[in-house]
């Protein structure tokens, strides 16, 4: 079961969201609810978006157009940039990059910790 927490740094105009686990469908849909709700009164543009996937696992290949939708909706909302920070995991890491160039994601960095 995935999970996810979003957070909101108005001073420093950053959405920080904090993903973990293994999302099922149900847990996509859940977080991209809370997503919209959450940046509904924001000036997106303004914004950048740090999402800590440290605890993140790999997703499965039914997975995969959830995490890309996600990817979408922060490319078309706007984010100044995107910033993935995960553990030291190749697969995972080339699996965001490869979903962050298929959906033509310009502004982004992932970033190893």
């Amino acid at each position: 079961m995935g999970s996810f927490n979003l957070s909101i740094n108005q001073a420093a105009k950053i959405l920080n969201a904090e993903v973990e686990g293994t999302f099922t469908p149900e847990d996509g849909k859940a977080s991209i609810q809370a997503y919209q709700k959450t940046i509904s009164g924001l000036s997106v543009p303004d914004y950048e978006i740090d999402i800590d996937c440290t605890k993140l696992n790999v997703s499965a290949p039914e997975s995969l157009p959830l995490l890309e939708g996600c990817f979408e909706l922060y490319k078309k909302d706007g984010f100044k940039k995107v910033t993935m920070r995960i553990a030291k995991n190749p697969i995972l890491k080339m699996q965001l990059a490869r979903v962050a160039r298929s959906v033509k994601m310009d502004s982004y960095e992932i970033i190893e910790q």
